[in-house]
């Protein structure tokens, strides 16, 4: 549907969930292996791709600076590398819609690159931060302009050569230390990115299977410019963030039993497992397996009662993009859920605790945020109309609410579902829920 407002409505819970999904394609490792493959020497067969708008934007992005890629076909990529060093200046500004992944990544690419380049998106991307990469990547001899405000467009002006650095991230981001790895290649010297705390380490693992060598251990990452990427055949797996939308539905639904299948379990991903098992959901996982350098599993959920906690903030990280998901689950627990230590939800596509917490107090529910993150009091969800703000994680969570609400929740503004989610409302109803999609 191209129009521009898309309005899910869910009617009125009661209904369970029953059934197996297979989940569409990781969404960070979908666009590392476009970028990686395209950086390789060789031909790189990728299966499982996301077709959604963000990773597509990142594979135009590629094809405007001469990569030849084939598909996608049901998922299915053919990207013949040009090397480290065989990018072409784009005819013009590549735009990446909706997709932070692919600024802060193509940022550290770009920035070592012969070429001037500008990023730009829309509307909610260009009101992005982006001094977290711009400013470690000038320190390594980058030149990017940015608006007063250090958001999008990124003007990146070429022929710079970098130099290796230590960085010491202020907050654990796989975005910003990806984005110093992938300048690192290209830097004299060695680049190493200190974390705080463990993030999605996807970035790490693809380089390795990509024959680059990258040391890692006690929170430091290092690699070593001037090497060569090797074109490899890449298996995607299924993206544990979408798949929490239904773990959450499946877990607040009496007499549910959902089996999601080939979804990804990196240990950098899990939180959200971990997060609902301590509230007491049923989930166990099955056929655990390597899909290339990442784990993979099949995930059962069954219904069950959830109790309200305080979230570990050693968790946040693990789990910092399925918190809207979440929240809905700590809406459908007993008692109190706190979280802190989130000051990073802000500044998603939306500001993801504001917007959350408005969209749960319109349905009935005890919400309370604060700068870092919220405290949500379990209780009977109401019915109404909540607003996404055009996120699609908001948009997809308020969806799961309307399993255990009293009447209908009509969810606005949900046309970014498809940024990570294509598909989103067929694996609803394939599980028995009743969600509807409209166009105005």
């Amino acid at each position: 549907m191209s129009e521009k407002n898309i309005v899910m409505t869910v009617a009125a819970g009661g209904s369970s969930l029953k059934g197996q999904i297979r989940i569409p394609g990781d969404k960070s490792i979908s666009h590392r292996a476009v970028m990686l493959g395209s950086l390789a020497d060789g031909v790189t067969e990728i299966h499982g791709f996301l077709e959604g708008e963000d990773p597509m934007a990142t594979l135009q992005a590629f094809r405007a600076m001469g990569v030849r890629i084939e598909g996608p076909e049901q998922g299915h990529l053919v990207v013949h590398g040009v090397g480290l060093h065989g990018l072409k200046p784009p005819p013009r500004a590549l735009f990446l819609g909706n997709s932070g992944t692919s600024v802060r990544l193509l940022s550290g690419v770009l920035a070592a690159q012969s070429f001037d380049t500008t990023l730009s998106g829309d509307d909610s991307l260009t009101g992005r931060p982006m001094r977290r990469v711009t400013e470690p990547l000038v320190s390594m001899g980058a030149r990017i302009d940015t608006s007063s405000e250090g958001t999008p467009p990124l003007k990146i002006s070429g022929g710079q050569q970098l130099q290796g650095i230590d960085y010491e991230m202020p907050v654990a981001s796989a975005q910003v230390k990806s984005c110093l790895l992938l300048a690192g290649l290209y830097a004299d010297g060695r680049t190493c990115v200190v974390e705080p705390g463990p993030s999605r380490d996807h970035t790490e693992r693809m380089l390795q299977g990509f024959g680059y060598p990258v040391e890692h251990g006690g929170g430091k990452i290092c690699l070593q410019g001037g090497g060569t990427l090797n074109a490899m055949d890449i298996e995607v797996p299924g993206d544990i963030s979408s798949a929490a939308f239904f773990m959450v539905g499946a877990a607040i639904s009496e007499c549910s039993d959902v089996l999601l299948t080939n979804v990804g379990t990196n240990p950098t991903r899990i939180g959200v497992i971990d997060i609902l098992r301590q509230m007491g959901a049923d989930i166990t996982l099955e056929n655990e397996r390597k899909a290339g350098a990442e784990p993979v599993a099949d995930i059962r959920v069954r219904g069950s009662r959830l109790q309200g906690i305080e979230i570990p903030e050693q968790q946040v990280p693990l789990a910092i993009d399925e918190f809207p998901a979440l929240f809905v689950a700590a809406a459908c627990a007993e008692g109190e859920t706190v979280l802190t230590g989130a000051s990073e939800l802000r500044v998603k596509e939306s500001d993801r605790i504001q917007t959350m917490a408005d969209g749960l107090l319109k349905l009935g529910i005890d919400a309370h945020p604060a700068e870092d993150g919220i405290v949500i009091t379990g209780g009977q969800m109401g019915g109404g109309a909540v607003d996404s703000h055009g996120d699609h994680r908001i948009a997809m969570a308020f969806a799961m609410a309307g399993l255990r609400a009293s009447s209908p929740v009509v969810i606005n503004d949900c046309a970014n579902v498809k940024t990570s989610f294509p598909g989103f409302v067929e694996c609803a109803w394939r599980l028995g829920m009743a969600v509807k999609e409209t166009a105005w």
